[in-house]
């Protein structure tokens, strides 16, 4: 799975760069706007943005202002700490589900298309849902670990 992130991202990192690259040729130096390539790119572009994020719950490494962890001085604490993290992290992150399972819904009625090549927006709305269950999913995953190594009295 690892591997398949990684290969994804660079994948979709290196699609938006070889389309703003295209773009800034096509507009800039050749003088002719090529129609549609912001519409295109606005696919990748979100999937990018969404699949860093779960990468992000994945590895566990998104930014803390963890300023107790200054004040708190043994394992027990910082393992208690990060599952009070972690546990307020899952509830935003379903209560954000929810929010988002409305939405997906609401784009599969409406089945809105984009204005110039009329390519369905839902593939790109849907990228809000997937990535929340999966953001989801880590985190449960990660506080699942915390509790564990609390029971058994192990560092996390």
């Amino acid at each position: 799975m690892d591997r398949f992130a990684k290969y994804l991202l660079t994948a979709l990192i290196c699609l938006v760069a070889l389309g703003q690259f295209v773009q800034v040729l096509t507009r800039y130096v050749f003088q002719v706007p090529l129609m549609g390539l912001e519409e295109t790119m606005l696919y990748p572009t979100l999937w990018l943005y969404i699949l860093g994020a779960v990468n992000a719950s994945r590895e566990n490494s998104h930014i803390r202002a963890n300023v107790l962890e200054i004040f708190i001085k043994t394992r027990r604490g910082h393992t208690l700490l990060a599952i009070t993290g972690e546990v307020i992290s899952l509830i935003v992150a379903l209560w954000l589900l929810f929010w988002a399972w409305d939405y997906t819904r609401y784009a599969w009625r409406v089945w809105r298309e984009s204005p110039t090549l009329y390519i369905p927006t839902f593939y790109s709305d849907v990228a809000l849902l997937a990535g929340l269950v999966l953001m989801v999913l880590y985190t449960l995953w990660h506080l699942l670990r915390h509790v564990q190594s609390l029971r058994e009295g192990e560092p996390s």
